[in-house]
């Protein structure tokens, strides 16, 4: 796959997420739910800081206005691998890259982020493109999973799922 669709794909993935809805049931919670619960941070505290993507999914429903499906899908496990990765502020500006094995950074973007229940919001230009998009951010203990329907494909078909996990880095 083309660098230059990569990037920008694994730029988006990271800075966009969408989080979880959960169905309320009249059962009892567990101790360990009850402790998981109280220990939620709030998602604009969450936010703030380093994170990179660990594990992302794209599956593009009509790739480039084909009648064909597409899915990217890469676990940055391997060494020597390239990484995207991004920063969080209090002010509600973020910054975010691709940090190249040799640790060179590619493909820098800023823009701005706010949050709303468990939604992520951000607004960014990129590649000359202006990009809003929200996602939905659930956290697990490794950092969170984020989900987000967008035109990650840019065929102005806002059909393509993107799902991700990311951890929170120093």
């Amino acid at each position: 796959m083309n660098i230059k669709f990569v990037v920008p794909v694994l730029l988006f993935g990271l800075i966009f997420v969408a989080c979880k809805q959960e169905n309320k049931t009249n059962t009892l919670k567990t101790t360990k739910e009850e402790t998981k619960e109280n220990t939620m941070v709030p998602l604009k505290d969450f936010m703030i800081g380093n994170w990179e993507t660990t594990y992302i999914k794209i599956d593009y429903k009509t790739f480039q206005k084909s009648d064909s499906s597409y899915v990217f899908e890469d676990d940055f496990s391997k060494p020597n691998t390239g990484r995207a990765q991004s920063k969080y502020n209090e002010d509600g500006t973020f910054t975010a890259w691709f940090k190249q094995p040799d640790g060179s950074k590619v493909g820098e973007t800023k823009g701005t982020w706010k949050t709303k229940g468990d939604s992520l919001y951000t607004d960014y230009s990129y590649g000359g493109k202006q990009v809003q998009a929200w996602y939905v951010i659930q956290q697990v203990s490794e950092g969170f999973e984020g989900k987000v329907i967008y035109d990650w494909d840019n065929d102005t078909e806002y059909d393509d799922a993107l799902f991700m996990k990311s951890k929170k880095i120093k």
